[in-house]
């Protein structure tokens, strides 16, 4: 293992924070939803007050990007007329919720949403920001490999039921309960001290020992866990993506132009409600297949001041030599900041070059060191050679 500071923390809108390219704006759409104004407001907002590029964040948020200090205030009003602004960065902070996008105007998903952002807002928990609650109420798991500490999700059979992250089971409820339950799981991991030190996420502190109280324990069987979603047509809405998760402001216009709303998603990817054709645009991804689907990277250098190259330039490259059943992970420096989990091939930068790790994240034990970015692409098979 290599050793790492964890450093930072997840900006937001009232809070944002400094990065290589100016201010990082997140937005945190409520219910995970942006109707067509919201959508095209963002847009224009990151057009007139960022660099126009704007982040879709493996947490479904969305992210202005170059945003100068002296225009930080009138994006925030942008933002209030959108209806997009909570009162306080701790308000902020704690409506972290991720939210899965199939889910249809008769099922209880958005009811649970909203119960659980209001019951959010006029808590006094004081939780890490990165800790986080999902809501996965389908007959398959889709968001089971998405970053949240406490969820609500059912069992094979259609039940509610609430699940801290690291139990293999979760606990029945019925629907007046489960967003109570859901607090009180988080008020447990509080007040038994997983907000402490240096865990700070559900699954970490149950793996260092600490058990939930009888109370909060169950033998609820979450449902099967589905295959991750790709972009292509789902029901009357069209899934589509966008390389490393960004886009620019025009094409988010456009987008928003054409649905009648767009659903965030942990996936760097938007579900654009009402639409029955895959829309056409060069920035778009829209083929299941794409060689993009298979690289992630961080904004990287200059954007990043931790950065020590240019990720995304290089995993471009390098994304059409990945198999289609792997994942490349390029990442600016050993933080990870854009995928925290394992990946097939994980390059790291340092200060002497990539750091090359097989089947494990930015903090695993690293196969090959100091390799240029120069090297890599003129052998490519490397990345793969002994896999």
């Amino acid at each position: 293992m290599s050793a790492v500071a964890i450093k930072g923390w997840c900006p937001g809108a009232l809070r944002p924070m400094q990065s290589g390219d100016g201010l990082v704006v997140r937005i945190r759409p409520r219910g995970g939803r942006l109707d067509g104004a919201q959508a095209a407001g963002i847009a224009d907002l990151a057009g007139q007050y960022g660099n126009g590029l704007i982040d879709l964040t493996s947490r479904a948020n969305l992210q202005i990007r170059g945003v100068e200090d002296c225009g930080h205030l009138p994006l925030l009003d942008g933002l209030t007329r959108l209806g997009l602004l909570d009162p306080d960065p701790e308000t902020e902070a704690r409506r972290n919720v991720l939210v899965t996008p199939f889910w249809t105007g008769g099922d209880e998903t958005c009811a649970l949403v909203a119960e659980l952002e209001l019951t959010l807002a006029g808590a006094s928990l004081e939780l890490p920001t990165k800790f986080g609650f999902a809501i996965d109420d389908g007959r398959e798991r889709v968001l089971a490999g998405a970053s949240a500490d406490v969820r609500i999700e059912r069992d094979a059979d259609g039940r509610l039921l609430v699940r801290a992250d690291g139990e293999k089971f979760g606990r029945y409820v019925t629907r007046s309960e489960a967003v109570q339950v859901a607090l009180a799981l988080a008020e447990w991991f509080v007040a038994s001290g997983g907000a402490d030190g240096d865990r700070r996420r559900m699954a970490a502190h149950l793996a260092a020992g600490a058990r939930l109280p009888d109370t909060l324990r169950g033998d609820a069987e979450p449902a099967p866990r589905a295959a991750g979603p790709r972009p292509g047509l789902y029901a009357r809405d069209a899934m589509v993506g966008f390389a490393f998760g960004q886009v620019p402001h025009g094409t988010l216009r456009r987008l928003a132009a054409g649905a009648q709303a767009l659903r965030l998603t942990p996936w760097r990817m938007l579900l654009a409600e009402g639409m029955r054709e895959m829309p056409h645009d060069t920035d778009l991804i829209t083929r299941a297949d794409d060689p993009a689907l298979r690289a992630i990277a961080c904004s990287g250098a200059p954007r990043c001041r931790e950065a020590h190259a240019d990720t995304r330039a290089l995993a471009s490259v390098l994304a059409p030599h990945v198999p289609a059943d792997a994942r490349l992970h390029v990442s600016g420096c050993t933080k990870g900041c854009a995928h925290a989990g394992p990946a097939t091939i994980t390059l790291v930068a340092t200060r002497e070059g990539f750091d090359l790790v097989r089947n494990g994240s930015t903090r695993d034990l690293p196969v090959m060191h100091g390799l240029s970015g120069a090297s890599i692409v003129a052998d490519p098979a490397l990345l793969v050679r002994d896999r």
